[in-house]
């Protein structure tokens, strides 16, 4: 029994990259609990199945260039999965600031281009939500806004 919970939860992380609090559930719907949970937990660490530092690099590296999340978006998300504060700012820290920067300016451009507002104080409100909601910081969006009015 421990063992088939083992060789499916090493498949599972096998797959993609897997935080502790994903096998946890994963574990507890194998009704696999206490002891033996933990059992499991601590050989897919061992084995390298499981790696939470290796988890948030990815998960950070993916939302950010494909879904094009900014940084606090990422860093919530990443809590709700509970990964480590030292994990989550590894993983930030990864990201490439001019990158970053540059990802940010061209989401604001091409809403620019989709929004048909023509007083700029609402346009500025709208560019500033949208990226809010992506999960961009306030400072750097105002920043990129600014730098589009200039142009």
């Amino acid at each position: 029994m421990l063992q088939d919970a083992i060789a499916k939860l090493q498949r599972y992380c096998a797959y993609q990259e897997r935080c502790h609090q994903e096998v946890r559930t994963k574990l507890l719907k194998l009704q696999v609990y206490g002891e033996d949970l933990e059992y499991v937990i601590a050989s897919l660490i061992s084995d390298d199945f499981l790696n939470e530092s290796r988890f948030a690099e990815a998960y950070a590296r993916g939302k950010f260039k494909i879904n094009r999340w900014g940084k606090v978006k990422i860093r919530l998300q990443l809590k709700a999965r509970k990964v480590s504060d030292f994990d989550i700012k590894q993983a930030l820290s990864a990201i490439d600031d001019e990158s970053y920067r540059t990802t940010l300016s061209r989401l604001l451009e091409r809403k620019n281009e989709l929004l048909d507002e023509e007083d700029p104080f609402v346009l500025r409100n709208a560019l500033f939500r949208f990226a809010a909601g992506k999960g961009y910081e306030s400072d750097i969006i105002k920043e990129v806004i600014s730098d589009l009015n200039r142009e």
